[in-house]
């Protein structure tokens, strides 16, 4: 036999105890907690009031992101995070209103760190036995396998669980129809109906909306820190306008120099769109794969609506261009209208109006042979936090910490125009601050930025 071969063959048969096992490393090696543990318990207090305050009782749940990260970073459901400030997968918060105790049930490994196959390069994390997650966190830990046990406690005495259905109304459950996407709120209700007789089940979104939309000192410069990254990156795109270039191109342009300046990912797919793809809302420009890399030309105009985020947190800022450098007269007179009414409606802004009256006033300002082509619901904008669609309360009174956009768009398909400005505001004690104030707004602006 020649030595090479029975060299190859003996290592075959060498024990694998031989070889030193990688060291498991604990949770907070690879991370740290984005907020206090002080910070997290208020939140978690707040919405026990919230609750109270309304006379309800029973628990709240909330379900954490599933699964395993793939090829993007793992990322945990919002309200999870929000309120235990952890990227644990497949476990539950609970929040009992009762005794006002907080649990997480959590697998007692990450599966995230496990694999039979390669047990060197996943070495394993223990979650249960890690006391410092629950101490930092402020939170007490259980085994996951021990809630069912907890649940059919009380749906012996007809438990009411609270669960977020993502919008305000009744709790509804996942459709039967063939074709949907529940939420992993409505999977989990699904199973505790059918597992759980005796459970009743009502929509905690209104409670938790409350809370959310009321931002911390600390999620405020988050969100600063994001908006400023996202104007960075508008400005360094805009630069680079010029006809013959593609829509993909910007995107491309923009999103390296999120990266470039710290964010983490997109708070959702960028939407740059031209020339006749501007007239389109993104709901129907999207329906097809391959519209949205279209080549500007002279005379274009190209909207950026874009978004970025920062641990965790997300930023929505738009702005129009024109391909050639400068607008035509009638652009420059339709971005002037629409940047007018949102420079009206940023003055407007101050804590004890409503956002009827955010809309009430923007039905004055619009001029008449505009009205048909700037429709919209309760108000032009839209909370922003962990998402660009925070919770919210349509008839709440606004209060210093709200933060939302302001972006009356028009879509004028008779002319082939179509315009879009979109800020982000805090609602401060005086009145508000623009985060996004740093990006040109007005026609003159916006070229000299170009130049």
């Amino acid at each position: 036999m020649k030595p090479f071969v029975l060299l190859f063959l003996c290592t075959l048969f060498i024990p694998t105890s031989n070889f030193s096992q990688t060291p498991q490393q604990a949770y907070f090696e690879w991370t740290e907690m984005p907020f206090s543990s002080e910070e997290l318990a208020q939140r978690r207090t707040k919405l026990i009031e919230e609750l109270r305050g309304d006379g309800k009782s029973g628990v709240i749940i909330m379900p954490a992101k599933d699964g395993f990260s793939y090829g993007e970073t793992f990322r945990q459901l919002d309200n999870f995070h929000y309120f235990t400030g952890l990227e644990l997968p497949n476990s539950l918060l609970v929040i009992d209103s009762k005794s006002q105790k907080s649990v997480i049930y959590t697998p007692k490994e990450d599966l995230r760190f496990t694999s039979a196959s390669r047990p060197n390069d996943f070495p394993g994390r223990p979650l249960l036995e890690d006391s410092e997650i629950s101490n930092q966190a402020g939170i007490s830990l259980k085994d996951i396998a021990d809630f069912s046990s907890f649940i059919d406690e009380g749906a012996a005495d007809e438990l009411m669980i609270h669960l977020d259905n993502g919008r305000p109304g009744d709790f509804t459950f996942a459709s039967e129809d063939y074709i949907h996407s529940p939420s992993p709120t409505q999977i989990l209700a699904q199973s505790l109906q059918k597992k759980h007789k005796g459970l009743k089940f009502e929509n905690s979104y209104n409670y938790i909306a409350a809370v959310r939309m009321i931002k911390s000192p600390t999620e405020i410069e988050l969100m600063r820190k994001a908006t400023e990254i996202n104007v960075k990156g508008i400005i360094t795109a805009a630069k680079t306008i010029a006809p013959g270039i593609d829509e993909r191109y910007l995107e491309g342009i923009l999103e390296g120099d999120y990266k470039v300046n710290g964010a983490h990912r997109l708070a959702f797919g960028s939407i740059i769109k031209s020339g006749p793809n501007s007239l389109w809302p993104w709901r129907i420009l999207a329906t097809h794969y391959n519209r949205r890399n279209r080549i500007m030309n002279d005379g274009d105009l190209v909207i950026f609506d874009v978004g970025c985020e920062y641990q965790n947190y997300v930023s929505d800022v738009g702005r129009t261009f024109p391909v050639s450098g400068k607008f035509s007269p009638k652009q420059k007179e339709i971005l002037t209208m629409e940047v007018g009414i949102a420079d009206s409606i940023i003055a407007f802004i101050k804590p004890g109006i409503r956002f009827a009256d955010l809309r009430a006033l923007t039905d004055r300002l619009i001029p008449e042979n505009a009205k048909k082509y700037m429709q919209v619901g309760l108000f032009f904008g839209h909370h922003l936090g962990l998402s660009t669609g925070d919770p919210n309360l349509p008839n709440a009174i606004l209060e210093p910490g709200m933060i939302f956009t302001v972006e009356p768009w028009y879509y004028n398909h008779d002319d082939e125009i179509s315009v879009f400005t979109e800020d982000v505001v805090l609602v401060t004690a005086e009145g508000c601050e623009v985060l996004s104030k740093n990006l040109p707004r007005t026609p003159a602006d916006l070229e000299k930025l170009m130049e």
